[in-house]
């Protein structure tokens, strides 16, 4: 008798956060450490998915301070998509996102590359790439989700019996890493929509707007009271870079919490020593991260951190005209004008809300969402744009006794 894969649909639990999702992806530890099948292949690096890979070969190491997390979601508007401080508004910008994350970047003339699902997603056909046994495809989904310890296990299970099937392995870890790191929704699983994302990357799509997208939807979830999903990596990410460090007098000093954080990993890349002081570190517990963050003023919030110098900043074409971020389950607006300071353009009229609704859930495959997605490229090809200049308050005298009081220090133990 011919199996119904629906029959298959069980409870997936929500995603708990990294403790329980590194027990879970214990065996994902092993994939960066097998010799010529998985980190070495240039079908990934091609992929752009390098700074993934250095984020997930330490994930088992990062720690995230969960007490900042929720006071800052408790700060997001679900209608603005943007966090509310006192004196000004801030959001998470495409650009930043795609920096931070070394995900590849949107460029003019590049629209068409933009990854987006119009038809029913054939999820079985992507899962058919990696394996055709009905037993290990069976061992991969339940109900509309795929098993990410599953796909681990048959990875690690093709390298030891050392197999050339190498770009259906770098896919198969593509989708393990990306679930972990860009798209953690459940514990140990992601959706089929989701899938569909990941695969697209080996087909030279570009990812960053349905990062965000889901990143936008998870924030709006939590500040509604709903579960919290998305990229918390992008999100501390993004607060480490904005709110949480500066540099210090005393250079011989650590924090631990910034040695497990996500920034000591990739701050070489973002312009940032790892050698830095959290000065939030005597922010403990969730009334005073409250506190703080509620109390936090323009000075305190770094506008223009220093690795979007120069970067340009897509806007949109009119008041009240935003770009719709594209991802598979949910349609998000993104409304970076309101973010007028964090931009570096000057905003002289508050502007309308977006026309569409901040979150609208998809329904692929009618007219209807083709429309929509056709509408939100044709948004982004005619966005303006504003670029960072470096022109920011700095102290240069203070930068450069800090470069070469580096200079002194002798590393404390090995790279990362």
């Amino acid at each position: 008798m011919k199996r119904n894969y629906s029959a298959f649909a069980e409870d997936i639990p929500a995603y708990s956060g990294p403790k329980a999702a590194r027990e879970t992806y214990a065996d994902l530890k092993q994939l960066s450490a097998i010799p010529g099948h998985i980190y070495t292949r240039p079908e990934l690096q091609e992929w752009g998915l390098s700074t993934v890979f250095v984020l997930a070969k330490n994930y088992n190491k990062l720690v995230h301070v969960w007490e900042s997390v929720t006071a800052m979601v408790e700060l997001w508007h679900p209608q603005t998509n943007s966090f509310i401080f006192p004196e000004f508004e801030a959001t998470i910008l495409l650009e930043e996102l795609e920096i931070m994350l070394g995900l590849p970047r949107y460029q003019r003339g590049e629209e068409s590359a933009i990854s987006y699902t119009v038809d029913q997603i054939n999820s079985w056909s992507i899962l058919a790439y990696i394996t055709t046994k009905k037993n290990d495809l069976y061992s991969m989904t339940s109900g509309m989700h795929v098993h990410l310890l599953s796909i681990a296990q048959w990875i690690i299970s093709q390298c030891k019996r050392k197999t050339t099937n190498y770009t259906a392995i770098a896919k198969a870890a593509a989708i393990c890493i990306c679930g972990v790191i860009l798209f953690p929704e459940a514990d140990g699983a992601i959706s089929f929509g989701n899938l569909s994302i990941i695969d697209s990357i080996s087909e030279g799509m570009k990812i960053g707007q349905a990062v965000l997208g889901f990143l936008y939807a998870g924030l709006t979830s939590a500040a509604l009271g709903g579960p919290f999903y998305g990229s918390v990596v992008a999100f501390e990410l993004w607060m480490g870079m904005h709110v949480q460090f500066r540099a210090v007098e005393d250079l011989t000093m650590e924090c631990k919490t910034m040695l497990n954080h996500p920034l000591a990993h990739v701050g070489g890349r973002l312009h940032m020593s790892p050698r830095v002081w959290c000065k939030t570190a005597q922010v403990k517990g969730i009334q005073a991260w409250r506190q703080y963050l509620r109390s936090l003023t323009v000075a305190d919030f770094d506008m223009r951190p220093r690795f979007m110098h120069g970067r340009t900043i897509h806007l949109p074409q009119r008041t009240g005209l935003a770009l719709r971020l594209l991802g598979n389950g949910v349609l998000v607006s993104y409304n970076p004008d309101r973010c007028h300071l964090q931009c570096g353009a000057a905003r002289t009229v508050v502007p309308l809300l977006s026309h569409f609704p901040p979150v609208q859930e998809r329904k692929r495959g009618d007219a209807q969402d083709e429309r929509d997605m056709r509408s939100a490229v044709v948004h982004w090809e005619g966005c303006p744009t504003s670029a960072i200049q470096a022109e920011v308050e700095e102290d240069d005298e203070a930068i450069m006794e800090y470069n070469e009081a580096l200079k002194k220090l002798q590393p404390a133990g090995g790279n990362n």
